[in-house]
């Protein structure tokens, strides 16, 4: 009864925040429509326009430690009462669900005495992660103050700043703010871990050379020039995934390898459900970050999928591989790249993805009348690096998305969508 309850409670208190517009814009943790695709893809789109505009960037991942085994059960009642409103009966039964909470030790049949527990949120719950959501309400103001662009997902906190390469002085703010935000989180019974936070310093080499010879630090963390891993995806100074392909691939042979010594032995709908469970699952992870990226790099993950094709269709390693692909029906990974940009274009356009990502993509309204006002086209703008800002998502969408037949475009439903997209991007590939 108490996972009932719980969902019952998570549903509406769910309607109640998006209703009254009092979730953080930029937290994409336990949100309906929202991902690690959606926050990565948001802040890539930033970094990579600022880099477009011969700006450099400095990203940190600030990293907090046991966050949801920390919060203060007074804090989290007040937050609930005076940032998101709930009074009376509501906010009594969040006290009650909150109070006469106990944990032990059971150890060889032996008990431990009875400890109250009051800090932290319920875990195992569907209501512990919203939770943990609304006590973290106020950071997003705290970083404004500074004029900070920043992202959220659950306890991960990414701040970035762009800045000309003869205005670093801006970076400043950059140090202030991490400060303040330590300084709040210290009073809210948070620890920011400095030596798991990691930075990362993003433009062209000549350009962050200066600022790494200055040793520049940010509350004892060392700015870095190489990589960093940010929700699963590694990073780069030059966001050029080149080191994130290079883990997928040698990962997913990893596991390739292990699905080949299990051939023999498994029909082919359960070897293709472990092809799709640990190898096209890391294919897909966050793809959409990699649209407008060399040839060479994506031929590393091809590489990977014809392989897999081979290894579940038990064809020779010369056998000529596009009608292997065709026959089992799987789309190329340049394809299956905007397949997933396509697909979060037409969410951000229906109101199915976060509204950060709609606001990347104006729709298309000529100042006179013209056959394809109508058409569902949308604004490209205009970008000076191809290399840069044309692989943003708020320029390689639009411009993918006015390429689809007016049919793709115009579908009424999701379902209808997808099935249309991939017949038409599978008729591009095995044309």
């Amino acid at each position: 009864m108490s996972k009932i309850l719980e969902k019952v409670v998570s549903a509406q208190l769910r309607s109640f925040l998006q209703k009254n517009d009092l979730y953080e814009e930029f937290q994409s943790g336990f949100r309906p429509h929202h991902s690690t695709e959606t926050a990565l893809v948001k802040i890539t789109n930033d970094l990579l326009l600022a880099s477009d505009q011969g700006c450099i960037s400095l990203l940190v991942l600030l990293d907090l430690s046991a966050a949801f085994d920390t919060i203060d059960h007074d804090i989290l009642i007040d937050r609930l009462q005076n940032y998101t409103g709930i009074q009376g009966q509501a906010l009594r039964w969040f006290r009650s669900y909150l109070s006469d909470r106990y944990h032990l030790v059971h150890l060889n049949g032996e008990s431990s005495q009875l400890s109250p527990v009051k800090y932290g949120v319920p875990q195992g719950s569907v209501l512990g992660p919203l939770l943990f959501s609304i006590y973290m309400l106020p950071l997003g103001n705290i970083i404004r103050k500074y004029g900070i662009s920043f992202h959220c997902y659950a306890d991960d906190t990414q701040l970035y700043i762009s800045t000309r390469p003869d205005e670093t002085s801006k970076l400043s703010k950059l140090t202030e703010c991490v400060k303040n935000v330590k300084d709040w989180m210290t009073n809210n019974f948070l620890l920011l871990n400095s030596d798991k936070t990691e930075i990362l310093l993003i433009g062209p080499k000549d350009s962050t050379q200066n600022l790494v010879d200055y040793n520049l630090q940010l509350d004892e963390c060392t700015v870095t020039s190489s990589t960093v891993k940010n929700l699963g995806v590694i990073l780069d100074s030059n966001l050029s995934f080149e080191n994130h392909i290079s883990h997928v691939t040698k990962t997913a042979f990893f596991h390739l390898r292990n699905i080949a010594k299990l051939r023999n032995m498994l029909p082919v709908s359960d070897a293709e459900k472990l092809v799709h469970a640990f190898m096209t699952s890391r294919l897909d992870y966050c793809n959409a970050l990699l649209g407008g990226c060399p040839a060479s790099s994506i031929n590393k993950l091809q590489v990977v999928q014809n392989a897999a094709a081979r290894v579940l269709t038990r064809s020779r390693k010369y056998d000529h591989i596009t009608p292997i692909l065709q026959s089992l029906h799987w789309l190329p990974i340049k394809f299956r790249i905007s397949y997933k940009i396509l697909l979060l274009a037409y969410k951000a356009l229906n109101g199915l993805a976060p509204a950060y990502l709609t606001s990347l993509l104006p729709r298309y309204n000529p100042s006179r009348s013209l056959r394809s006002q109508n058409s569902g086209l949308l604004v490209v703008p205009r970008i000076a690096k191809s290399t840069k800002g044309g692989r943003a998502f708020s320029h390689l969408a639009p411009k993918l998305w006015n390429s689809l037949p007016d049919n793709v475009r115009g579908s009424d439903t999701l379902s209808l969508f997808k099935s249309r997209l991939k017949t038409h991007l599978f008729g591009q590939a095995f044309k």
